[in-house]
């Protein structure tokens, strides 16, 4: 099993994934936020993925991408979605396990 969890920032809805696969293909993922627009993208696709039909797109396709697109409010930069890949491409061995992150630096002015 891999676990990530991803900090998405300013709103605080961190977010906990959990995913298991037997055979690198088809994924079960376990997804825990206060986020209600997760929630209900999670409520609608299920649990249980075909993880190249998740990973192996192109950016913005793929189910999460498609279901946010149609139903989620407008919030371009939110992490969460790509966390959930992550951990499903990491548990499928479509990709090493490797911590990501985005650091806002503060202006050195001389």
């Amino acid at each position: 099993m891999t676990k990530v969890k991803v900090d998405p920032g300013i709103c605080g809805f961190i977010t906990a994934v959990d995913a298991s696969s037997e055979d690198g293909m088809e994924v079960k993922v376990r997804v825990r936020t206060g986020c209600k627009s997760v929630k209900g993208m999670m409520d609608e696709l299920g649990d249980t993925f075909d993880s190249y039909e998740v990973c192996l797109v192109k950016p913005g396709e793929g189910p999460f991408y498609e279901y946010a697109q149609e139903h989620f409010p407008v919030h371009v930069a939110c992490p969460v979605i790509n966390g959930i890949i992550k951990c499903i491409e990491a548990e499928c061995h479509l990709a090493l396990k490797k911590d990501a992150h985005i650091i806002f630096e503060k202006d050195q002015e001389s």
